[in-house]
């Protein structure tokens, strides 16, 4: 029997897959890898019995990256990274997601690819391609082996009619998403890293670890700090307005609307007010009566959900998109990712629409409809890809909770919307004339609510008075009066209204207009404030004035969407690959040249907003070259600047660091710090200057103490280390962070909480006979000893002898790592060598978890 492989891009979405595909009868494993499962049925393809294999990938398999040493910022020119070689890598290392394409790929003989329907999802077809071409039996690239289905919704009938519709991969779309990664990761890499090692190394309080360019990134935040500039040149200007009200007879009083509606000199409006003021009737010239509508909305597509979900339900772009993702692998609402607000001829409305009557939310209004008949949706905009974002299924607010829920719940009811009448209203205009002035009163009044009575948040106020009057009627005209109201800035961008401007200058797809603006948050280039709002910091707005002052097209949006124009047509088969590369390439190359040689200018921006690293941080510790005290920064990124000899040195990105006991460093006579997670997490003693230049071969850089192979230093490996950790290939070392003693990993987040209320542990030099790790010297006060025979002291193995062992107790630590080190076994004196624990010594340590 054949076997026909399958892949998903998700492994959520290859258990819904095999569920339909299998009619629920498929048999489900673990896959090699652990973060996917292969499951098993045997079926018909090709009028064949063939045995289906369906698992999924995470992602993409693959990232672009530059090759060995162009990954070195110290060591490496930014300018070569325009033309240097590079390389496809693993994208999640841990996972062995090609090592397990290999393994189920082998022996195949056919492979169907039910990646996302998107170019990104085109790409990784290539990917798992490539994975599994030299293990299958036939040629993966021959349109007799492998297939690709398109789909847009995981229902029985969506999935089960894209099997029987199977297409080939589209390799230009691939190719599209090659250029955009070659070009971001070149353009990208060479100005961040000329960028961040310049201003970080003059300047303290930058708060941000990575000073970024982006072709995307920048042009978006170039949009957020033009309306700051807006806001900040703004000059309010005053203007006047006339106001008059007229009474009816039945006492009711109408503010009446001015025709010139204001006027910016103030002799002027007092001209028309003299002219008035003394008139006491408002005569009735004109009544016009007129029905509008307040039109239902299109169909949606990525865009407008989030929009609506930033300005409607405050929830940010990148997280709708996220809710959106897991709604659509369960099977709640189609592909969330589509540009298309037009539904194809054959959507079945009327099927999709029954599937919400029984709603408690909005199943009255449902039903209604239906009994009415449904109305034709406007037409939209079809750009080809995937129909709008609809409801699949019917939930409710018990099965979907937060988010979920709002996100779900919008979608469904913007999709009973479409298929609803437009709102009608009376709208009444009276004009009227006081003296040689014209004013007027408008009255609305609601004809028919339709799509609003679901999209309640857009339902008709409270119906308007209009009075009964005919054309010669006289009203009476009283509270003449000038009001003075001055000019308004605009205010921040919000982020549906960045969402607009990106799309319409075309910066970013539907799927990366989220990261774009999740990155300048996280760049600290702009806040998210009160109806996210996005403010710009400081450095934002001081990085988009240089890139203006130095060349303005690095930050206006025409240069990318020019770019994207041209990733399309690759994409559509009208442009050459390498073309489009090379020349972009060298575009940004030469641009990149230019840049550098007028830096100066934007230095000239950043010494003004910024402190140097001189004055910045407060005095910590001593350098070990001048023996002066050296400048804590803990702006981001954290580090240590010695202006005596102009050395900066890079500390852990987390925890907290102090000085460690005034002890130095016997290579270099720097003063140790140390390093903490927190009371319950880990923390080693580290120096400066080796966790910067690892001073041994077996070391690299961010290793703290507690990965030193010095052979005889006291905080080093070889003297605080234990044994082997029984979760990886670290070293357990005694933690200095008494008095909660402690074993911690070097290189993983495992830690074994020891002898509780000792005043004193050490490692001792002898070796348990048996396991093979070092022996534990543990000392007690009398009064609180909890050794056998009220013992003080003993030194014992931490494993082997039974008193200790209910004295310890082990668990993961409880935040992320900090720059931790890592080590390949332990070494006292080199006689112990890489000596790896005996298996009783891991069982032993396993016995703690």
């Amino acid at each position: 029997m054949k076997t026909a492989l399958m892949v998903a891009e998700k492994p959520s979405l290859a258990q819904s897959l095999a569920n339909i595909l299998s009619n629920g009868k498929c048999i489900t494993n673990k896959g090699s890898n652990t973060a996917c499962s292969v499951h098993e049925w045997s079926g018909l393809f090709k009028n064949e019995s063939v045995k289906f294999k369906m698992t999924s990938v995470c992602g993409h398999v693959m990232s672009l990256d530059f090759t060995g040493k162009f990954n070195n910022w110290d060591k490496v020119d930014p300018i070569e990274l325009f033309n240097c070689p590079t390389e496809k890598k693993e994208a999640m290392p841990r996972l062995r997601m090609p090592a397990f394409l290999a393994q189920e790929g082998r022996g195949c003989d056919y492979l169907i690819l039910w990646l996302d329907c998107d170019k990104e999802g085109e790409n990784i077809c290539f990917e798992v391609m490539t994975c599994v071409a030299p293990y299958m039996k036939g040629d993966v690239y021959s349109p007799l082996v492998t297939y690709r289905a398109k789909f847009s919704a995981i229902t029985d009938k969506d999935i089960k009619a894209a099997m029987l519709n199977l297409v080939r991969p589209n390799e230009n779309e691939s190719r599209s998403v090659d250029a955009r990664q070659e070009l971001d990761l070149r353009i990208g890499c060479a100005f961040t890293r000329f960028q961040t090692k310049y201003f970080q190394g003059r300047y303290g309080d930058l708060d941000s670890s990575l000073i970024s360019y982006g072709p995307c990134q920048t042009p978006t935040l170039g949009f957020c700090v033009q309306r700051h500039d807006d806001i900040q040149t703004f000059k309010p200007e005053s203007y006047w307005v006339l106001r008059v009200t007229a009474s009816t007879t039945e006492g009711r009083e109408l503010p009446l609307e001015w025709k010139r509606v204001r006027v910016f000199e103030k002799d002027i409006a007092n001209m028309f007010l003299a002219s008035i003021k003394e008139i006491k009737e408002a005569l009735v010239v004109n009544i016009q009566a007129k029905e509008k509508i307040k039109a239902r909305p299109v169909a949606l597509n990525t865009v407008e959900l989030m929009r609506v979900a930033s300005a409607g339900l405050g929830i940010g772009p990148h997280n709708a998109m996220q809710v959106a993702e897991r709604l659509y692998t369960q099977g709640y609402i189609s592909y969330p990712r589509t540009e298309t607000t037009s539904y194809p001829e054959n959507f079945d409305l009327m099927g999709a629409l029954r599937l919400q009557q029984n709603s408690n939310k909005w199943g009255a209004d449902v039903r209604a409809l239906i009994a009415n008949g449904i109305n034709k949706p406007k037409k939209g905009k079809d750009v080809g890809d995937h129909p709008p974002i609809t409801p699949m299924k019917l939930a409710s607010d018990s099965e979907l909770d937060g988010d979920m829920w709002r996100i779900y719940d919008y979608v469904t009811r913007h999709f009973i919307a479409t298929l609803s009448r437009d709102c009608r209203f009376l709208s009444t205009v009276i004009t009227f004339e006081v003296g040689t002035e014209t004013f007027s009163y408008t009255g609305n009044t609601l004809v028919d609510p339709g799509y609003t009575e679901i999209m309640h948040w857009q339902a008709f106020g409270k119906d308007e008075f209009v009075p009964t009057l005919n054309v010669g009627d006289e009203l009476r005209a009283h509270e003449h009066r000038l009001v003075e109201c001055q000019t308004s800035p605009p205010d921040y961008l919000t982020e549906a209204e960045l969402i607009t401007l990106m799309e319409k200058h075309g910066i970013g797809t539907d799927a990366s207009i989220p990261v774009h603006i999740n990155n300048i948050c996280q760049r600290n280039y702009v806040n998210v404030g009160s109806g996210r709002r996005l403010v710009p910091t400081s450095l934002g707005v001081v990085l988009v004035h240089g890139y203006q002052k130095i060349d303005p097209q690095l930050v206006l949006p025409t240069m990318r969407s020019a770019v994207e124009e041209q990733l399309n047509l690759i994409a559509v088969g009208r442009a050459d690959f390498h073309a489009v590369l090379s020349h972009t390439t060298e575009i940004f190359r030469r641009k990149f040249q230019y840049f550098v040689r007028s830096m100066e200018s934007m230095d000239q921006l950043f010494e003004v907003s910024f402190s140097s690293l001189k004055t910045s941080g407060k005095a910590l510790s001593r350098c070990g070259k001048c023996r002066r005290y050296m400048r804590y920064i803990q702006a981001k990124p954290i580090r240590l600047h010695c202006s005596h000899c102009d050395d900066t040195y890079t500390l852990p990105q987390t925890g907290s660091v102090r000085i460690y006991r005034e002890l130095k460093c016997p290579l270099d006579e720097f003063e140790l710090l140390s390093w903490s997670s927190g009371s319950k997490g880990k923390s080693f003693p580290l120096c400066p200057y080796c966790y910067n230049h690892p001073p041994f071969r077996d070391m690299k850089k961010g290793f703290g103490c507690n990965s030193c192979t010095h052979p005889t230093c006291s905080y080093g490996v070889n003297s605080t280390g234990v044994s082997g950790c029984i979760d990886c290939d670290g070293v357990l070392v005694l933690d200095p962070s008494s008095p909660r003693w402690k074993l911690t990993c070097n290189r993983c987040d495992v830690i074994i909480n020891v002898f509780d209320d000792a005043s004193r542990v050490t490692v001792s030099d002898q070796q348990c006979p048996d396991c093979g790790a070092q022996q534990v010297t543990v000392e007690y006060r009398p009064e609180r000893t909890k050794l056998p025979a009220a013992l003080t002291e003993m030194t014992a193995c931490l494993y082997c002898e039974p008193t200790f062992t209910a004295l310890v107790e082990k668990h993961r630590a409880v935040t992320q790592r900090g720059g931790g080190a890592r080590g390949r076994g332990r070494q006292r004196n080199n006689k112990h060598r890489n000596k790896q624990p005996k298996d009783k010594m891991a069982q032993l340590a396993a016995y703690f978890v």
